[in-house]
């Protein structure tokens, strides 16, 4: 190449970064959308909104909910999808849609790693082991009764497939136990159905147990996340207990995305973005009062988090699928 193409080259390549640079520098140039695949009022909703509010005064532009409920929030993935891509659309999502569904939904109608930008993971929570008042006073003794007769212990979900029931697999499986599950269609049936002496356990929100276990009604034995549970700090994480590996850990996260292909510079404003609102000590209260820890992170993080997460319960899926 000569030196005056060399020289046309680099012209052209500073024109493409310049160009890029000051797009970034004008954006966002109207509202910006955020699709959530959960109703007005939920908890994937709530959250979203506590992130987005601040957002938009940092952003200098409206940002806009757009709820499209359905198939444990695919939709409001495929959604986002669908919508303009002029760099203003982007979603909210919990960890199913990126991580479960891909082998749950027929159709799903999206690929996670092809179709999908991670922007930053936002928050994370835990589920708790709960029993009724007469059931085991702890771990160790729960494991011992599981293994002393195979089903004998059941456990209530909040339906095949769901969060709570591929957790409570996967200890299966760490614990050498097997256990009969029982689909419910929420945790104030399967709380119901544990206090009721209709089933001996179940793995669900902090949130949707600690009433109960106020009330003298039920126990709490451990706790699913890596680190003790804030809400809860008295309740043993289950990592490394009564034979189960260090590693254990089952969270629900909840992470911001965007449709691949969007401007880098946009993805890496957001996250920085998120980040400093997650910082806020403000923001991590109102999160920890709904059951969540603030975490945030960068985007690579978030793709090894999806990446990681698939993978095991992947394998769980397996083992379910293999019943």
């Amino acid at each position: 190449m000569t030196n005056r193409l060399k020289i046309a080259a680099m012209a052209c390549a500073s024109a493409l970064i310049a160009g890029s640079v000051a797009a970034q520098d004008a954006w966002p140039t109207q509202p910006v959308h955020v699709y959530v695949g959960f109703p007005a009022g939920s908890s994937p909703d709530l959250l979203a909104r506590i992130v987005t509010e601040p957002l938009a005064e940092r952003l200098g532009q409206p940002v806009v909910i757009e709820n499209k409920p359905g198939a444990g929030g695919v939709i409001g993935i495929q959604q986002m999808l669908a919508a303009k891509d002029d760099g203003h659309n982007f979603g909210t999502t919990i960890n199913g849609p990126l991580t479960t569904s891909p082998r749950l939904v027929a159709d799903l109608g999206y690929d996670v790693e092809a179709d999908i930008a991670p922007v930053t993971l936002i928050a994370t929570s835990p589920l708790v082991l709960a029993v009724g008042k007469d059931g085991p006073d702890d771990l160790a003794g729960f494991i011992e009764a599981a293994k002393a007769e195979p089903e004998a212990l059941s456990y209530g979900s909040v339906g095949q497939g769901s969060g709570a029931h591929l957790t409570a697999e996967l200890f299966a499986d760490r614990a050498g136990v097997e256990m009969l599950h029982i689909p419910f269609t929420s945790y104030a049936e399967v709380t119901t159905a544990i206090i009721g002496n209709e089933i001996e356990s179940g793995f669900m929100a902090p949130s949707a147990a600690m009433g109960h276990v106020e009330a003298g009604n039920m126990k709490m034995l451990g706790v699913t996340s890596a680190e003790p549970f804030a809400q809860i700090p008295d309740v043993l994480v289950m990592a490394g207990q009564a034979g189960l590996p260090d590693d254990f850990r089952a969270e629900l996260w909840n992470a911001f995305i965007a449709p691949a292909g969007t401007d880098p510079a946009i993805v890496e404003r957001l996250n920085t973005e998120i980040n400093e609102i997650l910082a806020d000590p403000e923001v991590q209260g109102k999160l920890l009062d709904m059951g969540w820890v603030a975490v945030g992170g960068s985007a690579d993080e978030l793709a090894a988090r999806i990446k990681d997460d698939t993978q095991v319960w992947g394998a769980v899926l397996d083992r379910v699928d293999a019943k």
